[in-house]
């Protein structure tokens, strides 16, 4: 099974094993004890026995399977925010972009090169809205992709007319859907920036946005500007939090 795979008792919903190591072995449902075969109650009078010995029952479960992707960093945004075009200009994910609303369907992963020999992973998910948790738009079935995530990156337009707002939605459908996944690291970052002037980059240097701590990174994955230092954000995030544990 791939790693990511949590296995549920289907009636209960209890977690019975969660695989969260790649190589190594689990067990979960011991099989049953063989009967021997016939071979084993040869003789030199009866030589082809026709008696064989039946074997026990193994442990038996009515199973759920459920896959969470593993990812480094995980992509937080309403639809149409960039999330697609960034993990495809910072990776070899080839994720669908288009010019209107939930283009993103299912989550998408990308690795995403350090230097010679590094690499981390992020996870894309469909856009949130306001409402998700309540089943609106695509509601919040893909977030469970990014629990296990050490960082979240929250993407917000940098045309949008409310920040403060819009980074209060976000936050507010998380904490409905988990509040651990809430309390996560967060790096903000207002994409687009090539749709405004110098003049507007400038005025967009000093954006704060209420909630979050520190200054967003202003980001174009259309004309590269400041993507490779927010990659080198992210993987300082990570190796920090590596440290930690």
């Amino acid at each position: 099974m791939p790693v990511g795979t949590i296995i549920k008792d289907a009636d209960t919903g209890k977690v019975i094993l969660d695989i969260d190591e790649d190589g190594k072995t689990y067990l979960f449902a011991k099989g049953g004890r063989g009967g021997r075969g016939n071979s084993n109650f040869a003789t030199p009078v009866n030589r082809t026995p026709r008696y064989a010995e039946p074997g026990r029952d193994g442990q038996s479960y009515n199973v759920e399977l459920e896959l969470k992707l593993l990812a480094d960093v995980g992509l937080v945004g309403f639809p149409n925010a960039g999330k697609s075009t960034f993990i495809s200009v910072i990776s070899e994910a080839k994720p669908k972009i288009a010019n209107y609303p939930f283009t993103t369907l299912e989550p998408n992963l990308g690795i995403v090169r350090v230097g010679d020999y590094d690499s981390f992973t992020v996870a894309d998910i469909p856009g949130i809205i306001e409402g998700a948790s309540d089943g609106k738009g695509l509601g919040i079935q893909f977030l469970k992709h990014i629990e296990r995530t050490g960082t979240l990156l929250f993407m917000i337009d940098i045309s949008s007319e409310d920040y403060d707002g819009d980074y209060h939605t976000l936050i507010s459908e998380l904490k409905k859907f988990s509040p651990a996944l809430a309390k996560k690291k967060k790096i903000l970052a207002l994409t687009k920036a090539d749709l405004i002037d110098d003049d507007g980059l400038k005025e967009a240097a000093k954006i704060k946005v209420k909630g979050y701590r520190g200054k967003p990174v202003i980001i174009s994955s259309a004309n590269g500007h400041n993507i490779q230092s927010l990659v080198k954000r992210l993987w300082d995030e990570i190796r920090a939090e590596e440290a930690i544990k």
